[in-house]
């Protein structure tokens, strides 16, 4: 169980309460944006805003501890009543940890002591051959950064907690001292030379999550890449040479010289032994695959492209950005290919290829061949609802899909507002979609997320929902019970992933095939607060391993459905195990603490131990505690079957 509210406590005290790695990486997420600022706005001007922004996303992602751990290290601090953050000690940690390392990165390096890794410049993230600063502001703004680059910085983080995260000064002091800042009282009392509005610190000109590019030193950068060059071609050289083979059985034993001739591998690199499957194959076909699907775009006939795409596969350069799902081999193809789309989209030329198991990506600017892409995603056994869409283009947070031949319709619907009609969305003659706004877009101030735009498709056998999650196919999007799921487009099922929409954000990149979400249970509140539901998501990846379950409680009034519980590569709420039990602590609009806990409507009682015993008839249980209490929560099945608490 994850509870909502915790005691304060400080630094000293022998009993903390428990932080999960997961409890961490939710906090981290929802409040990303708010951390990084904060991150930024510690560290020493003197960094230079490029290497500000690298290391301010640096520490943040790396402040999740690497187990379970306490939240002794991280001081939650006194909180106004409307200030949730603070609440939570999954928030409270990480802040706390962001904010240590942001202090030690404004340490000076000392002869002949090992500098600390937040001291150094990033490994990752990494940009190569860009600048990133944020958006300038105006007078104010660079008038109060120029006063924070006076300041020492335990002042600026005492100036940052005070005004961003609207802490009192006795908590500041504690989580000062809590850093390892000697005097948090000087900090304080050095931060009040400062009289600038705290509304500044929200301003763009300290936002590092929105940022402009330039680039680098070009000449230089030419240089250096014109020396790389002949260390590569020498270094080649010297390569092939040693690796001459001599008399008798080498490492390989029986196998030929690397340098040999492959017939497969020769054939999978000719354009001409490209599959191209008719136009009206499918319609005859009984299957609805990506081996079905026509060769379509304009430049399916230009054999250059098509050669330096199955080039680039088999051997990508060291320029050629090179992604690939979780799971998906990135290695050369193992014959020839089956060409889905080779076409002009926006500024690039792009080639889609499928090789059984893969899709494959290839992307060039249209003038010249340097800044080349590839991007592999594994689709192994995909069918109907899964081979409907492929991404065909990203540019300006905006995509662009080229959908299965047997799609009629496509639209755009925005997951937050379910009674809203779907946008219509144009597609060319070749099936490739207009821009379509990208997902997940957040309030720049607040960081809360706004909007969640899917990708609806329509064709003979009804509609459905995908979801980008950052990969070449789409998530597939479904409601209701594990083993009874439905496509997400009716009024129910739109209306459950209103409210958990959002959390999609903590699969993207996962390699996600399929999302669902199911109301699980439905909760009347004491004190006639309303009614809560209880929601059960589950992201299963293409790959099998890595799926990942949320439990959330939608209370009423709330934007949007809390996460009470996580877990990965659980079974439970799937088509193995629907099973799922998940609590919270919860504050009535009188001030009483209540423990809540609700499981699938299949068990027979909910047991309780802990700082709350009972034990309660049916599937949903809230009974009287206090702020901070902690409690272990089990369910029993009618076979007698135990089922515990999502973690």
């Amino acid at each position: 169980m994850q509870s909502q509210d915790v005691a304060t406590r400080r630094p000293d005290h022998p009993s903390g309460p428990v932080v999960d790695v997961e409890q961490a990486e939710a906090a981290l997420v929802e409040h990303y944006p708010r951390l990084v600022r904060l991150a930024y706005l510690v560290l020493p001007p003197s960094l230079g805003r490029n290497r500000r922004v690298l290391t301010a996303h640096a520490l943040t992602q790396r402040a999740l501890p690497r187990g379970r751990t306490t939240s002794d290290a991280a001081v939650i601090t006194p909180r106004r009543p409307d200030d949730a953050r603070n609440a939570d000690p999954g928030y409270t940690f990480v802040r706390q940890r962001v904010l240590r390392t942001a202090l030690d990165a404004g340490l000076p390096l000392r002869r002949l002591a090992w500098p600390k890794r937040a001291q150094l410049p990033p490994v990752l993230p990494h940009v190569w051959g860009l600048r990133l600063f944020p958006r300038s502001g105006g007078a104010d703004e660079l008038a109060l950064d120029q006063r924070l680059s006076a300041l020492s910085g335990a002042a600026r983080a005492a100036y940052v907690l005070r005004g961003l995260e609207r802490l009192p000064d006795d908590g500041v002091r504690g989580i000062l001292a809590a850093a390892g800042v000697d005097d948090p009282e000087d900090a304080l009392d050095e931060a009040d030379e400062i009289e600038a509005s705290y509304a500044l610190l929200l301003s763009p000109e300290f936002d590092p999550c929105s940022l402009q590019a330039r680039p680098t030193d070009l000449m230089r950068r030419r240089q250096h890449m014109k020396a790389a060059l002949v260390a590569a071609v020498a270094a080649l050289v010297c390569g092939a040479l040693l690796g001459l083979p001599g008399d008798g059985w080498g490492p390989d034993g029986a196998a030929a010289p690397p340098y040999a001739r492959n017939p497969a591998q020769q054939a999978a690199l000719d354009p001409a032994q490209l599959t191209k499957v008719a136009p009206a194959a499918w319609k005859d076909s009984a299957r609805t695959d990506f081996s079905v699907w026509p060769a379509r775009g304009s430049l399916t006939g230009d054999k250059a492209l098509l050669r330096r795409a199955l080039a680039v596969w088999a051997r990508p350069g060291g320029s050629v950005q090179v992604t690939a799902t979780p799971g998906t081999a990135a290695g050369a193809p193992p014959g020839p290919a089956q060409l889905l789309y080779a076409g002009e989209v926006d500024q690039a030329r792009v080639v889609l290829l499928y090789d059984g198991l893969r899709i494959v990506r290839y992307a060039e600017p249209k003038t010249g061949t340097s800044g080349a892409a590839l991007d592999f995603a594994r689709v192994d056994g995909a069918t109907g609802s899964e081979a409907n869409a492929v991404v065909v283009g990203r540019a300006d947070s905006n995509v662009r899909y080229l959908t299965a031949p047997w799609v009629t319709a496509t639209s755009m619907r925005d997951l937050l507002k379910p009674d809203a009609e779907p946008t219509p969305l144009r597609r060319s003659a070749d099936g490739v979609t207009d821009p379509l706004a990208g997902s997940g877009r957040s309030d720049a101030a607040t960081g809360v997320c706004t909007s969640w735009n899917a990708l609806q498709l329509g064709d003979n056998s009804g509609t459905r929902l995908m979801a980008d999650l950052g990969e070449l196919v789409p998530a597939h999007l479904t409601s209701g019970k594990p083993g009874a799921m439905r496509e997400a487009t009716g009024r129910a099922a739109l209306s459950a992933w209103s409210q958990t929409g959002c959390s999609l954000a903590a699969v993207r990149g996962h390699g996600v095939r399929t999302v669902n979400a199911w109301e699980y249970a439905r909760q009347t509140l004491p004190e006639t607060n309303g009614t809560a539901t209880w929601l059960c998501t589950r992201a299963d990846t293409w790959r099998g391993a890595g799926s990942r379950v949320l439990a959330q409680v939608q209370a009423p009034g709330k934007p949007a459905a809390a996460v009470a519980a996580q877990s990965e590569d659980s079974p439970a709420c799937g088509t193995r195990d629907p099973q799922v039990l998940a609590g919270v602590l919860w504050k009535s609009k009188t001030g009483a603490w209540y423990l809540l806990a609700a499981a699938t409507p299949d068990v027979t009682d909910l047991t309780t131990t802990g700082d709350v015993e009972s034990t309660t008839p049916g599937n949903t249980v809230a009974l009287p505690t206090e702020q901070g209490a902690q409690a272990t929560l089990t369910a029993h099945m009618p076979n007698g079957r135990e089922i515990t608490a999502l973690h």
